[in-house]
């Protein structure tokens, strides 16, 4: 076949493919020209998740006949007005945006300079664009996205449930927002009110107020300031105290220069930071603010903007570590107020000391599946709960071959030391009753047995709104597992029962470390 050249329509849906990936794709776009066109309110509304419909309107700058018509052309912006790549003062500038949704939707843009007495409206189906006519509207700009991917069905297979959609574009918002504190947010979903978000000042408090509305009081309560520089970087925002973390890196917020980035090296450095104060698996919480004259950042390397390229990364990286480990070295030993109740309750005597019984499965048989060393492995441990000095009886023959042997003392109320034929084994309390529950819990799944135990009073977790999204969508496949909630409101879940074996655990502790993982896997 010769070579021929792609219609216009085809190349915007192949760009489309690469900008426009999903709802929360255009949420992301749309929000970040609001914020370019310096709103002080923006209010989105998603129908079905977005694919019915998303809304976004704002109160800025807006656009006269001209501009609203040039808007819609692939690479025109008034973002780059020296065509210079390097020194880049927005979060958008590539001018893609709006005509590659326009090519997937069906597109509606009405809009009013605020100098301006006219405004206009400019309407895209599928690529095609209509004439711009008069429209009656406000100073600022409505953008209307109906039916997305109609154009192209087969991405709309690859959409997820309507509850994990939404609760990406929240997030999306929520990133925004984060970095924007002097302007106002709304998100709706449907009828449900997500997010209202105040104005606020654009520093010091109304930044830290707007932390808290989005990360929770307790992450302001529980973390320290950071402000640093070093060269030509500076470094501002809070980190947590190492002990307010969870159990995935979803509470890790970083910004250059106001831009949201998911950059692996900027987490790397955090993770680092954390490295002698945090065991493994459990991540902070931090919002990170970095700033640096725009040649000192390369930020048109990835398609969506989220990975930003450093002229010096070792100095950023040395800055973020430096800076926490700092940080933290002057909060001295205070601990989170959130935690320090369960981490004392975690080394009582009363749960892990003198009671090495208590960790055996209720049922020997019930952890038989994928934990070889499950009921057997830990006959003799019943022998050390009431004496935890070494004990001198013989190595039992029957004991001697099970992979942790056999019990012979006990220390620091929450080890076992236990003798093999060859050598001797360390079992942590702690970890090997987590590790039997899970097999316990994954034997009474295989069978669909599944005791559970109702609260007597239903607990009430606190969470964000992107965390309720994610727990609404995963509520019958939780309830499967012994986990019965549902929603209590746009921030807050209500448990009603658990499973009969985590009966009398931390059930807010449980959801939130839940959320994290809900959040990293999608639905």
């Amino acid at each position: 076949m010769a070579i021929r050249r792609l219609p216009e329509g085809t190349i915007n849906r192949i760009a489309a493919g690469e900008v426009i990936e999903r709802p929360a794709s255009v949420v992301k776009e749309l929000v970040e020209n609001a914020i370019d066109a310096d709103a002080r309110q923006i209010d989105i509304h998603l129908v079905d998740g977005g694919r019915t419909l998303i809304r976004v309107r704002d109160d800025g700058k807006g656009m006269n006949a001209v501009d609203l018509e040039l808007a819609i052309e692939r690479h025109a912006t008034s973002k780059l007005p020296d065509d210079d790549l390097v020194n880049i003062q927005n979060l958008g500038f590539r001018g893609e945006a709006l005509p590659s949704i326009g090519s997937v939707s069906r597109l509606r843009i009405v809009s009013r300079a605020r100098d301006d007495d006219e405004s206009h409206e400019i309407r895209i189906e599928g690529g095609r664009q209509q004439e711009i006519k008069p429209a009656s509207h406000g100073a600022g700009t409505d953008i209307e996205v109906r039916d997305l991917f109609f154009a192209v069905p087969a991405r709309l297979k690859f959409l997820k449930t309507e509850r994990a959609e939404t609760a990406e574009a929240a997030a999306i918002v929520r990133r925004l927002a984060m970095a924007a504190p002097h302007i106002g947010f709304s998100l709706r979903s449907g009828e449900r009110h997500l997010l209202n978000l105040q104005a606020r000042q654009a520093e010091g408090e109304g930044q830290k107020q707007r932390l808290s509305d989005i990360m929770g009081k307790d992450f302001i309560e529980n973390s320290v300031p950071i402000d640093a520089s070093r060269e030509a970087f500076s470094l501002q925002g809070y980190a947590s105290l190492p002990t307010l973390n969870r159990s995935q890196s979803t509470m890790q917020f970083l910004f250059v220069n106001g831009r949201a980035v998911k950059d692996r090296t900027l987490l790397g450095a955090v993770r680092g930071a954390y490295s002698d104060f945090l065991m493994r698996q459990r991540f902070p919480m931090v919002a990170l603010f970095i700033t640096c004259p725009p040649e000192y950042v390369d930020v048109n390397v990835h398609p969506a903007k989220a990975e930003v390229r450093f002229r010096n990364q070792a100095v950023v990286n040395s800055l973020i570590v430096s800076s926490i480990r700092e940080a933290i070295g002057f909060a001295g030993h205070r601990t989170a107020s959130t935690n320090a109740e369960s981490a004392i309750d975690a080394f009582r005597q009363q749960n892990y000391g003198r009671q090495p019984a208590h960790y055996a499965p209720t049922r020997p048989g019930a952890a038989e599946h994928g934990f070889n060393e499950a009921a057997q492995s830990f006959a003799g441990f019943e022998a050390i709960s009431g004496d935890t000095s070494a004990s001198d009886m013989p190595l039992d023959e029957d004991t001697a071959d099970q992979p942790l042997g056999a019990a012979r003392a006990q220390f620091h109320e929450n080890y076992i030391l236990a003798q093999t034929r060859t050598g001797i084994v360390i079992v942590d309390q702690h970890a090997a009753h987590e590790r039997l529950v899970l097999e316990q819990l994954k034997a009474a799944a295989e069978k669909s047995e599944i005791a559970t135990q109702p609260l007597l009073v239903p607990e009430v977790v606190n969470l964000d709104v992107v965390s309720v999204e994610h727990f609404a969508a995963a509520a019958e496949q939780l309830a499967r597992a012994g986990l019965v909630l549902e929603q209590f409101g746009p921030d807050a879940i209500i448990v009603r029962e658990v499973p009969a074996v985590l009966a009398g655990a931390k059930i807010a502790n449980l959801i939130k470390d839940l959320a994290d993982d809900l959040e990293t896997i999608g639905q």
